[in-house]
């Protein structure tokens, strides 16, 4: 007998090889017939494996994270076998389910396969689907594993880098693949299907190597499901910043300046200036002060930090200057220049803590083909700061911090994000530097900050950053997607490695503990996610313009220069639209522009000294004073900017 712990702490005994389908259906047969997948003691297994120790068991469904995973991973089988079906000759790679759907990396050899293939693709999966296929895993040694793929040199690839005993494969229908596990019960479950997309890949992510067609798909327990999510699509390619962006000019690409580098418009670097001033208005509040620091550093900068040795391979190369064996580089972190910044003083436990904020750009190679709109750049601008704190200081500053973050995330309407707890992954020492000793105080340390200030989060193992363990918010979207925006990290390496010290109490020096914080993260990818979050519909408080004055005619010009000017004595930020246009056509476009209020002059307007407004999206608030007017849009201001 064994005994089965359940996620309530209740313990139930069954006999050995009980499976966790058995499991499920002792506690009922409604939560049976929803179980898609399982994990036992913490790892994942099929729901008929047999289980032969006492252990913990969790159960998942569609509505898990876990179940979702499980669901598309085997949904990936499926397309798999749909194309090898439908495409003679085929090398399959890896299928791996992904946050929404999953993919498949094929070598299609003389096929090509585009959208107009996709229905077919779709009929074949579901016609498997409906077999009702059992997913069956099975042991096989290296030597019938290679066998198998003898004709694929992919699936070869990554067989001979694994060891014999260790070799797994999926079987279902007539289907087998080369996998780790983790599947549902069977085909059957998977009830709606679509193929959302093809796209180049490189296999393995080197562009040295064969590039390969990557098929996206997505799948759903019922038809209903990936009804709505297709609407939900709709509605994101609607607000794909890389569409808004063009349309509000507020930034291009140029081939010619290069590939991943943004080239700010007029009206996105006025956005840009007041995201960067909203901040820079906190942080002198909370005691921060201004650095700047230069775009290159010299290579021996990055070597002691650990940048080079982790990223330098992989990113842009040294810089090499007349002089001999002199390297520079882009500067793809900004935290080596801050540590040097401090370095340059001695400083007193008394002066402490110091808290260096930049803008600063980075600049960091990626792959052509993972380059996506502002989301993905080679040169981005990171809201930047480091504090150098005493260790008795490290609580209260790091509360300090996420207090800052909750204030940035509110006065944006970023309201639903939960936070996330990135420590080692203690199976891979070795891409961490620095001492056990002080990763198990930084991570404590952001453990016990996140409790006291009530965050709800969870705990992400593998997820640190080489140098030290994170807090990171993660952001859920107006469209329901979840992006990671805003991090706080703990670090005590690079001070060692910096030699950073200031003089104790004690009249000793001691080593600072840094917090390294960036509340937007990237100024890019930021802005990208605030574009698609409203829509282009900013805060009041952001837009651009507040407020555009249309004349019915060339009469009122002078008029609405004098409105344009009062409201201008308020702060407020407004154009007048001078063209010899209809008020209709006007109108129209000020809607597509996105301008959150329109001003409407007319005669009854200059008579009465008063102005007609309406608001986009095409209520009307009537004829108003200029004064009542700028204060709607003050009240609206005030209450979205509370103060820091």
């Amino acid at each position: 007998m064994i005994d089965i712990t359940l996620p309530d702490g209740s313990v139930k005994t069954f006999k050995e090889n009980v499976t966790p389908m058995e499991v499920a259906k002792s506690i009922s047969e409604g939560l049976a017939r929803n179980v898609i997948s399982a994990s036992f003691n913490g790892s994942t297994v099929e729901t008929a494996t047999p289980l032969t120790t006492d252990g913990s068991l969790v159960l998942y469904t569609w509505r898990d994270d876990a179940g979702k995973t499980a669901f598309w991973h085997s949904s990936a089988h499926v397309l798999a076998q749909a194309i090898e079906e439908l495409y003679t000759g085929v090398k399959l790679t890896i299928g791996p389910a992904i946050e929404n759907g999953y993919y498949y990396d094929v070598d299609f050899g003389e096929h090509v396969v585009s959208e107009k293939d996709f229905k077919a693709i779709e009929n074949k999966m579901l016609e498997i689907a409906r077999g009702k296929h059992e997913f069956k895993m099975r042991s096989a040694t290296k030597a019938e594993a290679l066998e198998l793929y003898k004709d694929n040199e992919f699936k070869t690839e990554l067989i001979e880098n694994l060891e014999d005993g260790t070799i797994t494969f999926c079987d279902h229908s007539t289907f087998t693949d080369l996998c780790r596990g983790g599947h549902i019960p069977n085909t059957g479950i998977i009830k709606a299907v679509k193929v959302l997309s093809v796209a180049g890949a490189y296999w393995r992510g080197d562009e040295n190597k064969p590039q390969l067609t990557r098929v996206y798909g997505i799948s759903f327990t019922k038809q209903k499901e990936l009804t709505e999510y297709l609407h939900l699509l709709e509605e994101a390619k609607k607000r794909d910043h890389r569409k808004l962006g063009k349309e509000l000019e507020f930034f291009t690409f140029s081939q010619k300046v290069g590939q991943g580098l943004p080239l700010w418009l007029p009206k996105g670097t006025a956005l840009r200036e007041r995201l960067e001033n909203f901040l820079k208005a906190a942080q002198k509040k909370a005691g921060y002060e201004m650095v700047v620091s230069p775009h290159i550093g010299q290579k021996e900068l990055y070597v002691t930090s650990g940048h080079y040795a982790k990223y330098g391979e992989d990113s842009f190369q040294p810089i090499k200057t007349p002089k001999e064996d002199e390297e520079f580089l882009l500067k793809p972190m900004n935290c080596p220049h801050h540590c040097e910044i401090y370095n340059s003083f001695q400083w007193s436990y008394k002066d402490l803590p110091k808290r260096y904020a930049e803008f600063g750009t980075v600049y960091r190679y990626e792959q052509s083909g993972e380059l996506h709109g502002l989301t993905r750049v080679r040169g981005f601008t990171q809201d930047d700061a480091h504090l150098f704190c005493t260790p008795d200081q490290l609580d209260q500053e790091f509360k300090n911090v996420i207090d800052l973050v909750l204030y940035v995330f509110g006065s944006l309407g970023f309201e639903n994000f939960t936070a996330q707890v990135s420590v080692r992954d203690p199976e891979n020492p070795d891409k961490y530097i620095g001492d056990v000793e002080n990763w198990e105080k930084a991570e404590q340390a952001i453990i016990n900050a996140a409790s006291d200030k009530g965050l709800d989060f969870i705990i992400e193992e593998g997820e640190a950053a080489f140098y030290g363990p994170k807090l990171d918010f993660m952001v859920k979207d107006a469209l329901g997607r979840k992006w990671q925006l805003g991090t706080i990290q703990v670090d005590y390496n690079l001070p060692e490695r910096f030699d950073l010290t200031y003089k104790g109490s004690d009249n000793e020096l001691h080593r600072p503990v840094m917090i390294h914080r960036a509340p937007f993260g990237s100024m890019e990818r930021f802005v990208a996610l605030l574009l698609e979050h409203t829509g282009g519909n900013f805060p009041l408080w952001l837009m651009p313009n507040q407020a555009i004055i249309l004349s019915l005619s060339e009469k009122y010009e002078k008029y609405s220069e004098k409105v344009l000017n009062l409201l201008e004595n308020d702060e407020i930020r407004a154009l007048v639209d001078h063209r010899n246009e209809t008020i209709g056509k006007k109108i129209r476009e000020a809607e597509m522009q996105k301008y959150p209020y329109m001003i409407i002059i007319g005669e009854q307007e200059e008579k009465e000294g008063n102005i007609t407004v309406r608001k986009h999206g095409g209520e009307n608030l009537g004829m108003i004073s200029i004064e009542a007017f700028s204060e709607i849009i003050n009240k609206e201001i005030r209450k979205t900017l509370k103060a820091f």
